[in-house]
């Protein structure tokens, strides 16, 4: 034993000295990839800035944002890997048009490959990702939007007489709609997408996997037992085989002539007929690949919808002016004693709920960065080239307050037919993505906080619970207020509607 820790003491040197070495070559490589950015000069060892990162994202995003303002970009190092932030809309417009095999990777996460898997709308280039889109065209028509409307009704109404209840059980402790618009939504999702697929059953351990998925998304990425990230990977592969099984019994279900209920089944019917006409199955269409697109449709619609409903409260809440002309806009339209569903039709004469909506997506644009990779190194300007292999993180937020009138404030009206700001700064409009994997499901997007907009002013009266820095950007991972949107709650109709799909 004493030989064996002589022998040890011995190595001491040597291994202090590499390790210094592997230190010293970390950070030149650094530095030699910073070359003249506005960045930190030094960071710590393989793990860089990714402490501030995880505790205090808000502040670190905003610090990037600042070192960025001089050039439109800036630098710093995370958890062994090179980054670069984008805050110039002009230079985001330049990654997103080059998603292309010698130039970008759309990554949807800096660690998103181990997480999502490889089928996956995400990665795809050129023409295998344009005829994907295509395929994927019949989820969205104007009758496929009805559809979900219906849906998406019946279940605001549901989950909107829950959060009234609870109100009202407690009523001067107010209620943090976080988890509940998270709950609204993931129903939601889960009914619109896959509807009469899932069993009750099914969707509890759907919910349970989809937590794990979320949490794991704002940790390390250690791939390890024990680790969030290590389930949040797990908790996806158990999501898609769900989904794979849904795609499978909708694809039966449209062979056998049934009507569409449900996003998947219009994707399945045009499927079939393709398979069909040509007497074999077109590319893209095996059961598990459509299950993984169908997760990309569910990572891409359910925290950022949260994101804008939990917002859509908070900037009503502060603008009493605006609260006020979308109640007497609703009320012209839809009454709630009808006992009719809103109609695609009477969503589009919404016009000024619609700009209030377009308003909160760019005021608090939920998901705030588009990560990318560099595949290889590109020339950002005239002067600095990204290096292979960097994670490069366009933001969307930061686009949203440029270019626009008063940016800084909340103005629904910058929308209007005479105004016509979402034309004259189409380019600053972010919030959806731009170029070749600009969102296919925004309109579905928009119709949903739309409609939960009419809803919630038109059935509920509810006051902010104020406190201090409660209306701060909290991440989780898409933006929401601080505070969780702490509200109190009470009904304002005289009765509630009695909406149902017949």
């Amino acid at each position: 034993m004493t030989s064996f820790l002589s022998f040890l003491s011995s190595l001491t040197p040597y291994l202090v000295t590499f390790f210094v070495l592997v230190l010293f070559l970390e950070q030149i490589s650094y530095l030699r990839k910073k070359r003249n950015a506005p960045g930190p000069n030094i960071v710590l060892p393989f793990l860089g800035n990714a402490i501030s990162l995880i505790r205090k994202p808000t502040r670190f995003w905003e610090l990037q944002a600042e070192l960025a303002a001089s050039v439109g970009f800036s630098v710093n190092y995370v958890v062994g890997r090179f980054i670069v932030f984008i805050r110039s809309t002009e230079l985001s417009h330049l990654i997103f048009a080059n998603v292309r095999p010698d130039a970008f990777l759309l990554v949807g996460h800096p660690f998103g490959k181990k997480l999502f898997g490889e089928h996956n709308l995400i990665y795809m280039f050129g023409q295998d990702h344009k005829d994907l889109r295509r395929q994927i065209a019949p989820n969205f028509t104007p009758r496929a939007l009805s559809t979900y409307t219906t849906l998406q009704q019946i279940i605001i109404l549901k989950h909107l007489k829950l959060w009234e209840r609870l109100s009202s059980e407690s009523p001067v402790e107010p209620i943090s709609l976080r988890l509940l618009a998270r709950e609204m939504n993931l129903e939601t999702s889960q009914t619109v997408f896959v509807g009469r697929y899932l069993s009750r059953e099914s969707r509890e351990k759907f919910r349970d996997d989809y937590n794990l998925f979320n949490t794991g998304l704002m940790k390390l990425p250690f791939d390890l037992p024990g680790f969030a990230f290590r389930n949040a990977r797990l908790a996806v592969e158990r999501l898609v085989k769900t989904l794979t099984d849904c795609a499978a019994q909708s694809k039966e279900r449209m062979l056998q002539g049934d009507e569409p209920s449900c996003l998947i089944d219009y994707w399945m019917q045009e499927t079939v007929r393709e398979i069909t006409e040509s007497k074999a199955a077109p590319p893209r269409t095996a059961d598990e690949e459509i299950g993984s697109y169908l997760f990309d449709f569910l990572f891409a619609a359910q925290d950022a919808s949260t994101s804008s409903l939990l917002w859509a409260v908070t900037l009503l809440d502060s603008h009493p002016d605006v609260l006020r002309k979308v109640r007497e806009e609703v009320s012209r339209i839809w009454s709630p004693e009808s006992d009719v569903l809103i109609s695609a039709e009477q969503v589009r004469e919404m016009k000024y709920t619609q700009a209030v909506a377009r308003e909160v997506v760019r005021y608090r644009a939920p998901a705030t960065l588009v990560p990318h990779i560099a595949i290889e190194d590109f020339p950002l300007t005239g002067s600095y080239t990204i290096p292979k292999g960097t994670i490069v993180f366009p933001s969307v937020y930061e686009s949203s307050f440029q270019g626009f009138t008063e940016a800084d404030r909340f103005e629904p009206e910058r929308f209007s037919e005479e105004r016509q700001e979402d034309v004259i700064f189409k380019r600053n409009y972010l919030a959806f993505g731009a170029g070749p994997h600009q969102c296919v499901g925004q309109r579905y997007a928009l119709n949903h906080l739309v409609l939960f907009i009419a809803m919630f002013a038109t059935l509920l009266d509810f006051k902010r619970h104020r406190t201090d820095g409660c209306d701060e950007i909290m991440y989780c991972p898409t933006i929401c207020p601080k505070d969780g949107c702490k509200v109190f709650l009470s009904r304002r109709c005289a009765r509630y509607p009695n909406l149902s799909i017949n």
